[in-house]
């Protein structure tokens, strides 16, 4: 039986294997840690999948900006990695932990979220589109299909702009 637990609960080095093991070791090149370089990810919003006290998948999520050209920012949360055992995936523990992770955020009300992952499923199950992205920069490849963003009604994102880290002014709680 698959139980969930705060990402603290888990050892930090139990969830760097986990990634290994489901994105490979080269894992750190990709564009999505350049946008969360320097930030802690954000507490209340990862989670572990346990099964009989074994991690057996996580998602991790991420205080970021989007910085306009004039430098004005809008806070956004990235989403992700969401990683699963390999013997455990297809078996809905990722997609368990994204409504977690998503219901949770709806709760508390936090700002846009986005992440970078296979548009027809994250549009499908999730709500995240591309509709709202064709004008942002990345710093790194990535495919445009693919940079995705859900948006809760009331809430507005710039058509413009550059992802990055959460520079701490913007983190909640920061001094």
């Amino acid at each position: 039986m698959i139980t969930f637990a705060p990402i603290a609960a888990v050892d930090a080095s139990d969830v760097e294997h986990l990634l290994d093991l489901a994105f490979g070791n080269d894992r750190h090149r990709r564009t999505a840690y350049r946008l969360r370089d320097g930030v802690e990810a954000l507490p209340g919003l990862s989670f572990a999948a346990l099964e009989d006290g074994a991690l057996v998948g996580s998602i991790q999520c991420w205080p970021i900006q989007l910085t306009e050209d004039d430098g004005r920012a809008t806070p956004l949360i990235l989403v992700g990695p969401v990683a699963v055992q390999p013997d455990h995936q297809r078996a809905g523990v990722g997609r368990s932990l994204m409504e977690l992770a998503l219901a949770e955020a709806d709760a508390t009300a936090s700002e846009p979220m986005m992440l970078i992952g296979d548009a027809a499923y994250y549009e499908r199950f999730f709500d995240f589109s591309s509709r709202h992205t064709s004008g942002w920069t990345v710093p790194g490849p990535v495919d445009r299909d693919r940079l995705l963003a859900r948006l809760r009604p009331g809430q507005v994102v710039p058509a413009h702009g550059t992802l990055g880290p959460r520079v701490a002014a913007l983190v909640p709680g920061a001094d």
